[in-house]
């Protein structure tokens, strides 16, 4: 199990270190959400995430199958239910262990923010990928 939390700690979760995918995602969604250039995020099915302490303090931004969950306090964003919610999109910086995966490709780079330059060798996907 991998531990995770928002900046204030208010926040904490467990998740499998069983995570099927990981993307840095470019879109102008992911963007706004994290306030950077891109969100490193590893897919994993909902179940596989437990909030361990502060359930009552979390700020969820959308609807109950399709949101950004956040700390109700600091703002830091944990995860994104997506898929119906049937996955969580777990955002890579609120993970306080390190996982086994890493992200394998940049999605949505045609919306990507023009002042960013991507330095890596990872596949670039126009739309998802």
């Amino acid at each position: 199990m991998l531990a995770g939390c928002c900046e204030c700690a208010t926040v904490r979760y467990s998740v499998e270190d069983a995570f099927l995918y990981a993307s840095n995602c470019h879109c102008s969604r992911c963007r706004a959400a994290t306030g950077s250039a891109f969100k490193p995020y590893a897919g994993i099915e909902r179940e596989k995430l437990e909030i361990t302490e502060g359930a009552d303090r979390l700020l969820v931004v959308g609807e109950e199958d399709a949101n950004d969950t956040r700390c109700g306090v600091c703002g830091s964003l944990l995860f994104s239910v997506v898929r119906d919610g049937a996955y969580v999109h777990v955002a890579m910086g609120s993970l306080v262990d390190a996982p086994g995966i890493r992200p394998t490709k940049h999605i949505f780079v045609g919306s990507k923010a023009p002042w960013f330059e991507i330095t890596d060798d990872l596949p670039q996907f126009e739309e998802l990928g």
